[in-house]
């Protein structure tokens, strides 16, 4: 099922188990900020990207080397080489995701991104010969195809049930969210446009270990698609502030049952209720700081490529 309808595609969420997959990662990776500098087709409509004088490359380089360190300690987190020629390569969840479900088997999926200068990451033989020679990864390429479909960033997914949630954008298109619901085998997918200005579903919407949710309502063009999503998650989806958004506060990852990820600068964000309500759901709040890597327009969840 692939809808626009969200009355239609959570009649049917709600007759679905639990039961697609694996809830939450084997293995995480992650590319680093070699080179990482302002990319300016990316800036294009990336509202979030900093001024070229505000990136600090050794100051991004040694959190990014942080990051890797905290979720080794919850997962295996490998990290591939960067490449000057790929400034926003420290973000290879647009390119590179997984699925492991029994629709599928092991599939490695490469998807197709809007901006040449992205396009390039896609064309990693190195990353492609790790899914495919060291993991036995069937591998489906999407990215010499037409339409924009950039993953993991444009669709977030509720591993436990197979079920996608795809943000319309210039980063998306229906027919690329549609390539994207077929190559991941999902169970179904609803659709829906992203407000003016955004342009990655995972940075308003995350859902964590398919038990919960956190939902920016002004990152949706439909305030009513977020508070359904919400809804389906009840009591364990929280509609967040406008100040927990812009600090990519559910541009954020559970990596584990128990544990979300998310920037220091998101968790300071964080309200006594939101805060009251993941602990609730049983997860606690670990944070990494990620300032400078900030400046690049995604946050932790946009860096890290999880491995099903």
């Amino acid at each position: 099922m692939i809808t626009r309808d969200h009355a239609a595609f959570f009649a049917h969420a709600r007759s679905l188990p639990a039961d697609f997959g694996a809830a939450t990662a084997r293995a995480a990776f992650l590319v680093a900020p070699d080179g990482f500098a302002r990319a300016e087709q990316s800036a294009g409509d990336n509202r979030y990207m900093a001024q070229a004088d505000e990136f600090d490359p050794g100051r991004a380089s040694a959190q990014h080397r942080e990051l890797q360190r905290a979720l080794s300690a919850v997962l295996p987190t490998i990290c591939f080489a960067g490449d000057p020629d790929t400034p926003d390569a420290l973000f290879p969840n647009n390119v590179f995701a997984t699925s492991a479900g029994a629709a599928t088997g092991p599939r490695c999926v490469i998807g197709r991104m809007r901006h040449p200068v992205r396009q390039r990451e896609a064309a990693r033989a190195d990353i492609r010969a790790f899914f495919s020679q060291v993991l036995g990864y069937a591998e489906v390429d999407l990215s010499t195809q037409p339409h924009p479909c950039e993953l993991t960033g444009a669709l977030v997914i509720d591993r436990a049930r197979g079920l996608g949630y795809a943000g319309l954008s210039e980063r998306c298109d229906e027919a690329g969210a549609r390539l994207m619901h077929e190559a991941l085998g999902l169970r179904g997918t609803l659709l829906f446009d992203l407000a003016p200005g955004e342009y990655h579903t995972n940075v308003v919407l995350a859902v964590l270990a398919g038990r919960a949710a956190l939902v920016c309502p002004g990152g949706f063009a439909d305030a009513g698609v977020a508070e359904a999503i919400a809804g389906f998650h009840a009591p364990h989806g929280w509609l967040l502030s406008a100040a927990e958004h812009a600090a990519f506060a559910a541009n954020s990852i559970a990596l584990s049952q128990d544990k979300v990820w998310m920037s220091a600068a998101a968790g300071r964000s964080l309200t006594p209720a939101t805060l009251a309500g993941l602990a609730d759901a049983g997860f606690a709040v670990a944070t990494v700081e990620l300032d400078a890597i900030e400046a690049g327009g995604g946050s932790l969840r946009c860096c890290v490529g999880e491995i099903y």
